[in-house]
Order: structure tokens, then sequence, then C-alpha cells
């Protein structure tokens, strides 16, 4: 297993990688909506959580020399069924055409109170 890292994402704050490289596939851990910076996005709007969370998954992916276009299965946790269609149309403008599997999971709250944590699995081909 091969540990990916990368400055350009949020890091972590417990006892785990930003993703793991096994064989070829990647494993990308949970992204929440926090800055590179370490700052938090509380009071950011769903759609905003969601690009912030989004653009941590994204570059996580890049550094480990993939793109959007290798992602196989992505899911998605949401404290509230209501955010759904609003995460389906910020996760279609970051991903165009490509369509991995998915699930999206209402959940009933979060840590720190967010909105959104989104996971993935991806192929590794680097």
């Amino acid at each position: 297993m091969n540990i990916i890292h990368t400055p350009a994402a949020s890091q972590p704050a417990g006892h785990y990688a930003q993703a793991i490289r096994h064989g070829d596939t990647l494993y990308i851990s949970g992204q929440l909506p926090v800055s590179p910076d370490g700052r938090h996005h509380l009071s950011a709007s769903f759609a905003e959580q969601t690009q912030v969370a989004l653009n941590n998954l994204l570059a996580i992916l890049k550094a480990a020399g993939g793109s959007p276009e290798d992602l196989v299965k992505v899911t998605v946790y949401v404290a509230g069924i209501q955010h759904w269609p609003e995460f389906d149309r910020v996760y279609a403008a970051a991903l165009g055409d490509h369509r991995p599997a998915r699930a999206v999971v209402p959940v009933p709250e979060l840590h720190h109170g967010y909105l959104v944590e989104i996971e993935a699995v991806a192929r590794y081909l680097a």
C-alpha cells in the first residue's frame, strides 16, 4: 500500500491518510468542506461546502496522477435529503460527462456540523 498526500487538500485531522493506493485502485478518504489551509466553512452554503469538499477530493486524485475520469465510485453523505438536487448540480458541473457509480446517503448529521462529506474509489494508472 502507498500513501497519497498533498498539501493541495485539507490535511487529515485524525488517524487516516488522504488516500491509499493498493494495486491499481486508489481509495480516497472522506473529504469535508475544510480548505487546504485548515479553514473551516461551517457557515457556507451547501453548494459552497460541496465545492470545497469536491476540490479536496479532486486535488488528492490529481496528486495521485489521476483525473475526474478515473473515478469509479463516489459515496456522498449529506445532512438532509433536501440537499440531494443541489449536490447533483455542483457534482455534475465538476465531473462533466463522466458518470462514475455513486451513492448519496442522507445522514442526520456530520462531524463539526458540516452538510456534506465525499469519499471515492478511483482507478490508478500512474
